[in-house]
């Protein structure tokens, strides 16, 4: 530890009671991520490594740590759906991150509704303010500085389709704070919602700066 800095390695550990890395990197967009088996059986579980990478084409990644059973049914079938995480279903989507096994449905431990996408046979969540249909695109493994493999392996899919509530188109403009989005905090158990009342704008400045 340094004067007025708190200094450490992650190879080494952090010295800390919880790691700070999640906590410093947020919020983080939730990656509610609904898949279908091979066998037909349905999965829904929250990934808090997820965003979007661009926006033509569409695309969205979200980082599997470990080989769950999300990860395993985007290689069985190359489809995902993305649904978004709102207060109203801040607790049911709690519920689906239980580590439960392959055979369970995590929309029926959460009490949640299928709703059948258009052009994949993923499920999506029913009630959710907006969600996506993707197909995939690409899967790594992640590797850390020496070449070494992880047990990460990063999915990135593109969006094929977009659901979106009509409530939350205002004069045709999706907000952003109507829809009461979550995000991962980190800590143990931490969470965000964005409200109307987070709501600031700026514009793009124009270069070179305008003259007054």
């Amino acid at each position: 530890m340094t004067q007025d800095r708190y200094y450490y390695e992650p190879a080494n550990g952090h010295g800390l009671p919880h790691n700070p890395f999640n906590a410093i990197v947020g919020p983080r967009p939730i990656g509610w991520i609904s898949t279908r088996a091979a066998d037909g059986r349905s999965n829904l579980a929250p990934y808090s490594y997820f965003n979007a990478v661009c926006h033509q084409p569409p695309m969205v990644l979200f980082s599997s740590m470990g080989r769950k059973d999300t990860l395993r049914n985007v290689e069985e079938t190359g489809e995902f759906g993305w649904n978004l995480a709102s207060r109203p279903l801040a607790e049911r989507m709690n519920l689906s991150s239980a580590a439960a096994p392959p055979e369970v449905s995590e929309f029926e431990l959460a009490g949640l509704t299928e709703a059948p996408a258009r052009l994949i046979r993923a499920p999506l969540v029913a009630g959710s303010p907006v969600s996506f249909e993707c197909r995939r695109t690409d899967i790594f493994r992640l590797r850390d500085s020496h070449g070494r493999d992880a047990e990460n392996w990063l999915v990135i899919g593109e969006v094929v389709a977009v659901h979106i509530a009509h409530e939350f188109l205002i004069d045709g403009i999706y907000s952003t704070a109507a829809a009461q989005p979550i995000l991962r905090g980190g800590g143990t158990a931490d969470y965000f919602a964005i409200t109307p009342d987070d709501w600031f704008q700026m514009r793009r400045p124009s270069y070179p700066p305008a003259r007054e």
